[in-house]
């Protein structure tokens, strides 16, 4: 097929999927995708759709529409998306082809989400990125071991873990859910940055925290910080600082998913990898800060005892911002632990069901060697 005969009009791209716990690797399909055309429109299942074919989604429907609207890719977002990706649904949205990762997606009867326009040619295939998974993501959360985020001599290498959650070694089984680490590279945040620089007219804003499993109320925060310039710089704290202040076995997600997370978010021009926790007057004057932001949630003091914010407080630059979420990180984490059974099954549903794909795939594979 091919792209367009009318090189006069934009090529739209249509993708869909559940986007639940919207992470770094959503936001990396929906970039590919659209970099296959100009025109990005992504559909998003409802929660009984979910709910129907793998289980129930963290985020509630209205929560994934608003996240999803925020990556920086997309161009439009179209509600209530049917779970099964058919011509009628691209041809209404004037999509020339749908576009999905390397994974697979089955409902609940074990079929293609994907045949139709498979086999109307009208699907294309992007890498779907490694170390990353909705089922990964609920697994850390299940189990809240600090694994996830320090490995000591051993980070950034991924290994066998043993996992209570799934009663069997993490890697061994399905590469699309099963857990692994996340392997950062220069090349990913360049993907994933703007690469400009401020205008010397912008006015500045810098924010700074953990922001760590991006949601909604993150996502408000940043939309409203924005507002008080043209430019908004988010400074991303380290593992072993967010773990000092908020305990636990926080963060869950580690220093360079949350940086990959945060950039791919429209409001946000610039990120600090490794904040410092407290705002310095070098920090201030290296970025030329205009004013610096923080939402309503406490904070705490800094190792010294001094306040995080007492220079931008002392230059007049520092704003309370009310975001009017009160969604956190804390929250989200109830909502896995206290409906634990049902994750755990959801998840271990999804990995069995992806199992069973992989070998008939491998099956397949023999026999057309033995022909």
């Amino acid at each position: 097929m091919s792209d367009r005969v009318d090189d006069k009009k934009p090529i739209r791209v249509w993708c869909d999927g559940c986007f639940d716990m919207v992470h770094f690797g959503h936001a990396n399909s929906l970039r590919q995708a659209k970099a296959l055309g100009q025109y990005l429109v992504v559909g998003i299942h409802t929660d009984e759709e979910i709910t129907r074919h793998k289980g129930p989604p963290v985020f509630t429907q209205q929560e994934r529409y608003k996240m999803v609207r925020a990556i920086k890719w997309v161009d439009e977002v179209v509600e209530d998306a049917p779970y099964v990706t058919n011509l009628e649904t691209l041809d209404r949205y004037n999509c020339d082809f749908c576009v999905h990762g390397d994974d697979i997606t089955v409902t609940a009867d074990g079929v293609d989400t994907y045949h139709l326009v498979k086999k109307a040619n009208r699907y294309k295939e992007v890498k779907r990125t490694e170390g990353i998974s909705t089922t990964d993501v609920v697994g850390r959360m299940l189990l809240m071991t600090r694994q996830h985020f320090y490995r000591g001599d051993k980070e950034y290498i991924v290994e066998k873990e043993r996992s209570s959650v799934m009663g069997q070694d993490c890697l061994a089984k399905s590469p699309w859910t099963g857990c692994s680490q996340f392997l950062p590279t220069t090349k990913k945040i360049i993907q994933f940055s703007e690469g400009t620089e401020p205008k010397p007219t912008d006015k500045v804003v810098y924010v700074a925290g953990a922001f760590d499993i991006f949601h909604v109320g993150h996502l408000d925060f940043l939309e409203k910080a924005s507002k008080f310039g043209d430019f908004l710089i988010v400074g991303l704290h380290t593992d072993p600082v967010i773990n000092r202040y908020k305990g636990s076995n926080y963060p869950i997600m580690n220093l360079h998913e949350r940086v990959l997370s945060v950039l791919a978010c429209k409001y946000v021009s610039e990120v600090v990898i490794g904040a410092p926790y407290s705002v310095t007057t070098d920090l201030m004057n290296h970025f030329q800060v205009d004013v610096v932001c923080h939402g309503k949630t406490s904070f705490q003091l800094d190792i010294n005892g001094q306040d995080p914010y007492a220079v931008p407080k002392a230059m007049n630059k520092f704003v309370i911002v009310d975001s009017a979420n009160d969604m956190t990180t804390e929250k989200i984490v109830e909502r896995i632990i206290n409906n634990r059974l049902e994750f755990e099954a959801r998840n271990q549903k999804k990995e069995a069901k992806e199992i069973e794909i992989i070998k008939q795939l491998e099956k397949e594979k023999q026999n057309l060697r033995s022909c």
